[in-house]
């Protein structure tokens, strides 16, 4: 068994108040020894190991944990952004001109631009992500989108449910037989999650608890885009049906604050998306203040978050969610650990998978304090360096 020690590091969090100060769990002048890819020990000062890595007194962070993103698609939707940018309001129907890219895309062209996208979010500093198809919205394509996201993750979202194709117009009950039939049994064995998108101009609660019950059926953890462009059921339906995260959130009530504070099901805030299509920004401060679990994610998607930058998410909560800067790390690492269900990623305790992100400054602070700046030095994944900005031999 092979040991690295990540010396030298001036700041550490580790997401585990039982190794450090607060709940961040922060060690100071700390190693980290990694045993193949997992975490060993935590420890301060020098520690012993077969390799060693030094952290010249910067900041180690967990690995960024996105628990929602559209990696798989073809196409450009930047004019459509432009529009919203000049006071167009955004609309779910767009969906549906990035389902008819990527239909017409080859499989070698959409398994391209995955891999780019997923190599952009790694250099972000994101070490475990979840992909959902949602853009082929046919049977053979949604297996296709599937396929390829199951090369780069192993928390596929099954999200045949993501809006009624140009096809089924007038008909959307008998697209969710579809999707609840033929699609979701080509589409099962290659995901962990089913997904629906219940919102106003995509799916009703009666459509959307058809899907999850078909999915749940079929041995699919659930999953919900729910109360993005207004007040609706999607919480209310999460919460109901034990749901592990219902994401965007934008539009909570008391009933559904107090639903999700008193459940295990996440409330996942997608703010780069509230940014993109400038819709008001949730207030996660009360989600919080009673006692609900959330996340951040970066909802990477060519129609109204085209980022994979999780570092720009953190810094929108704090400045527009009323979230402090622990929070929003938090929600970014171990929050969208939590949302997947996941004890492996999102902290750096022994026994954690060995990915963390080493930080181009003494504290995580900057990521928010120098929003825009890009500050991650080294990205671990596994215990094996996966990218650097420094292209010199390891010290």
């Amino acid at each position: 068994m092979s040991s690295l020690a990540i010396e030298n590091i001036g700041l550490l969090v580790t997401n585990d108040e039982s190794l450090g100060e607060g709940p961040l769990g922060i060690v100071r002048d700390a190693s980290l020894v990694f045993e193949d890819d997992r975490v060993a020990a935590v420890e301060r000062g020098a520690a012993e190991a077969d390799e060693r890595f030094d952290a010249a007194g910067r900041c180690v962070i967990p690995g960024f944990v996105d628990s929602h993103t559209h990696l798989v698609f073809a196409g450009d939707r930047s004019e459509e952004f432009a529009a919203r940018m000049a006071g167009k309001p955004y609309e779910a129907g767009g969906i549906r001109v990035t389902t008819e890219a990527t239909r017409a895309a080859g499989e070698a062209e959409l398994r391209t631009l995955a891999a780019a996208r997923r190599a952009e979010g790694l250099r972000a500093g994101i070490t475990h992500l979840e992909i959902k198809s949602g853009y082929g919205l046919d049977v053979d394509s949604e297996r296709r989108l599937c396929e390829i996201a199951s090369e780069l993750t192993d928390d596929v979202t099954f999200l045949g449910a993501h809006a009624v194709p140009a096809e089924y117009d007038g008909r959307a009950d008998e697209y969710v037989e579809l999707v609840c039939g033929e699609m979701l049994a080509a589409c099962a064995p290659l995901a962990r999650w089913i997904d629906v998108f219940c919102e106003r101009g995509a799916f009703d609660a009666d459509q959307s608890r058809a899907v999850l019950e078909a999915g749940r059926t079929a041995g699919l953890g659930l999953r919900v885009h729910g109360n993005q462009l207004g007040p609706g059921p999607g919480v209310q339906l999460a919460v109901e049906m034990g749901a592990a995260s219902v994401d965007h959130c934008t539009y909570l009530d008391d009933a559904d604050v107090e639903a999700l504070a008193e459940s295990d099901t996440v409330a996942t805030f997608l703010p780069a998306t509230d940014f993109s299509t400038r819709q008001p920004y949730p207030d996660a401060r009360r989600m919080i203040d009673a006692g609900g679990r959330f996340a951040i994610a970066t909802n990477t998607n060519p129609g109204s978050s085209n980022t994979t930058s999780m570092s720009f998410c953190i810094a929108l909560a704090v400045r527009e969610m009323g979230m402090t800067i622990e929070e929003a790390l938090l929600a970014a690492t171990l929050g969208g650990a939590r949302a997947l269900r996941r004890d492996d990623v999102g902290h750096l305790a022994p026994g954690a998978r060995a990915d963390m992100v080493v930080i181009n400054t003494q504290s995580y602070i900057d990521l928010v304090y120098r929003a825009g700046v890009p500050l991650i030095r080294a990205v671990l994944m596994g215990g094996t360096e996966a990218w650097t900005s420094d292209p010199s031999p390891r010290p």
